[in-house]
């Protein structure tokens, strides 16, 4: 067996979690590999609407095993938030999930230099979610992190404490007095507090290696589903950096942020919204500042199930989708949203971009400075939301699909026409 993959191949949003749970019934293991609660995973059904911040999008099947991977990142306060709307809606997460003693902890001080570097940063800003992602990842990466399984250690509370006080000296020398910043609208002392506690929440689930369990699975022939957070113009190291996340969004980040071989990869589904959007700054080549754009966001529900900001809108970026398409090694599309676009009859696509008077089919390294080269297409405007089979697609449509497939060289299995699980059409 290998592990398959659901990532998103915009700048995250693009709809993951709604795909995540209609597949997972297929799957005996969702694993979630990177990220924190920075990620904003929406899923609706039977007429209930649910946003999952560290919990994988396979939690509502419970007769499926759900990972926290160790290259994911978590805020106890932020997770018993989460388990208590779930229980209330009468799912019970600690029968079926699982979490990564490698996994490290955002701590609270963490959320205060988020804030703080964020601030300092002034016109500068990268749009961060003030969740505490970027100082997190820095303090792993700096060897200084604690991770879930130092929560069962006698030295937890001394290793906490050390941690802080090194993150206090950093704000006093930003001259900030961390008092007057507050999280999840609570001074310090009362959010650390809430934290700590939930801590002790934490540790009546099953902490496990991750990376041995994960392995054990493919050994047995389990099938796995590895649900991947923000987007690949997001990453690290190929986004639009500085203005991306903190961790590996492309499948390369399924490797290390699980623990498996690259050639234990199988299916990599790439999910695309039809149309583009992102959440704070950064360059977004399409972006629309008018009333086409406004209108996407209008009917797209488009503000950040995380944040709530209003989310960037524009047209789809072909380049931009080739490039993480490439990225990834995607075997196969999934296209959300497409019921959005229903009142256009018209539509843009950036084939190209115009860069330095030539025009051209990649992304570079200076990708604030490119223009989208547009082709108009006809749009379906009509209603599709209750379309229930491809044949009744309207033609263009259809057209729509074949010119993505004929750019892009892969095919679309699935494509969203709501945000309803029954509203997903196999192809």
């Amino acid at each position: 067996m290998k592990v398959d993959v659901i990532l998103g191949l915009q700048w995250g949003d693009e709809g993951k979690g709604k795909i995540v749970d209609v597949l997972s019934p297929a799957y005996d293991v969702i694993a979630r590999f990177q990220g924190g609660p920075n990620a904003g995973h929406t899923i609706e059904f039977d007429g209930k609407k649910f946003i999952l911040h560290t919990i994988p999008s396979g939690i509502f099947n419970p007769e499926k095993i759900n990972v926290i991977g160790n290259g994911v990142i978590i805020d106890p306060f932020v997770f018993l938030k989460e388990i208590i709307t779930l229980r209330l809606e009468n799912v019970h997460p600690e029968k079926n999930l699982l979490i990564s003693k490698k996994a490290h902890l955002i701590l609270p001080s963490h959320r205060l230099l988020d804030a703080v570097y964020e601030s300092d940063k002034g016109k500068a800003k990268i749009g961060s979610t003030l969740k505490g992602i970027g100082p997190t990842y820095t303090d792993k990466v700096g060897r200084l992190g604690i991770r879930v399984g130092d929560i069962n250690a006698s030295d937890f509370h001394q290793k906490y404490e050390l941690l802080k006080q090194k993150h206090f000296k950093t704000i006093q020398s930003f001259n900030f007095d961390y008092q007057a910043i507050k999280i999840e609208g609570m001074e310090f002392a009362e959010y650390e507090k809430k934290w700590l506690d939930a801590v002790e929440t934490l540790k009546n689930f099953e902490q496990i290696d991750s990376e041995i369990f994960i392995n054990k699975c493919l050994k047995e022939n389990k099938s796995i589903l590895a649900e991947g957070a923000q987007g690949s113009l997001l990453d690290i190291d190929f986004g639009s950096y500085p203005f991306v996340t903190s961790s590996n969004t492309i499948c390369a980040g399924v490797c290390s942020g699980l623990g498996i071989a690259p050639s234990k990869v199988g299916r990599v589904f790439g999910v695309f919204k039809a149309y583009c959007t992102r959440v704070g700054s950064g360059p977004f080549p399409t972006e629309l500042d008018d009333e086409a754009g406004n209108k996407m966001r209008v009917t797209g529900h488009e503000f950040g199930s995380t944040t709530g900001r209003p989310r960037r809108c524009g047209w789809l970026d072909i380049t931009a989708l080739n490039h993480t398409v490439m990225l990834n090694g995607v075997t196969e599309l999934v296209m959300m949203k497409a019921d959005v676009l229903n009142a256009f009859e018209n539509l843009n696509i950036s084939m190209n971009y115009r860069f330095n008077n030539e025009i051209i089919d990649y992304i570079p390294f200076e990708d604030n400075k490119v223009k989208p080269v547009y082709k108009s297409v006809k749009g379906w405007n009509c209603e599709i939301d209750k379309v229930k089979k491809e044949e009744d697609f309207p033609p263009e449509l259809n057209d729509y699909i074949r010119l993505i497939e004929s750019e892009t060289g892969v095919k679309i299995t699935v494509v969203s026409l709501g945000p309803d699980r029954l509203q997903t059409i196999f192809r």
